[in-house]
């Protein structure tokens, strides 16, 4: 399961600023609630100096997007546009004592949705909207552009790094080769977590042979024994989790007790998948078993 720090806490279970804000005059929408993240950003500015009076959030997503945007409230309150629009990423999560790598994506997408809002008080354009070429994920509609911005902003130089900060080749997993390619070409060859291998001589050994792919029947008993591991977590919180229903890429779980309905129970889905897709070696998602109506 994923370490958040007490800040990161605090911030969840009692966001600041959140709701509608009365009189805004800068709104910034970004995310997608289909993607699973969805966030909109409020600002009351002060016509004659620009200082944000007054600044809330909506969100739809897990515990550490809640705490980002509230976050990213408190920090920009009393700042200029000017000033405000210097914040970075990484100023919010250090703001919150840090953010597990697995969601640096949060603190990305309050950065964009303050671009967002600022562009919206100025009567500017702003639109995360892609050219067909441009686009990289389809799962998550991230493109280029924001894979290279946020890569020099925060330094990346793999592509699971790409993933946490931007969700990018989270999905189907079919844009990771386009991921490559834009780490080399900002960073070069050198930081790409996998770089295109050259024909190996003819003296050299052949690569390793390709792990064999798990049957349905070890691809199950594997989820099986991966929950199975996990429970005792949730049962010291008096809580528990079930599998219901395995569908290609999509795993149905149950959870009980304390678990059910908790406010953390988006966080804790995220902590099982990613301990399955660890032990899978694939990419999957982890879904609740109401979500089974809706597919």
């Amino acid at each position: 399961m994923w370490d958040y720090s007490e800040k990161v806490r605090e911030h969840f279970f009692n966001p600041r600023n959140s709701g509608p804000l009365e009189n805004a005059n800068g709104t910034g929408d970004v995310g997608s609630i289909k993607c699973g993240d969805a966030l909109r950003l409020m600002l009351k500015v002060n016509p004659e100096t620009e200082i944000i009076e007054d600044a809330h959030f909506q969100t739809f997503g897990c515990g550490s997007a809640i705490a980002s945007s509230s976050a990213l409230t408190e920090i920009i309150k009393g700042k200029t546009l000017d000033e405000a629009l210097q914040v970075s990423n990484q100023d919010i999560a250090d703001y919150l004592d840090g953010l597990p790598p697995e969601k640096m994506h949060c603190s990305v997408m309050g950065r964009e949705a303050l671009q967002a809002a600022v562009a919206n008080y100025r009567g500017e354009v702003w639109s995360d909207d892609h050219e067909e070429g441009d686009l990289v994920c389809k799962c998550f509609a991230i493109d280029a552009v924001m894979i290279e911005d946020t890569i020099r902003a925060n330094g990346l130089k793999t592509r699971e790094e790409v993933t946490n900060y931007t969700k990018a080749g989270g999905g189907c997993s079919a844009c990771h080769e386009k991921i490559e390619d834009v780490l080399i070409a900002v960073n070069g060859r050198l930081y790409s977590s996998e770089p295109k291998p050259n024909k190996a001589p003819a003296n050299l050994p052949s690569e390793s042979p390709v792990k064999p792919k798990l049957t349905n029947y070890q691809r199950i008993r594997k989820i099986e024994d991966t929950l199975e591991a996990i429970r005792p977590m949730l049962q010291r919180d008096h809580g528990d989790v079930t599998l219901i229903e395995v569908d290609g890429k999509k795993i149905y779980v149950a959870l009980s007790g304390a678990c059910q309905g908790c406010q953390m129970e988006a966080a804790t889905l995220g902590g099982i998948q990613h301990k399955l897709v660890e032990a899978l070696g694939e990419l999957v998602q982890v879904l609740p078993v109401g979500a089974m109506a809706h597919n």
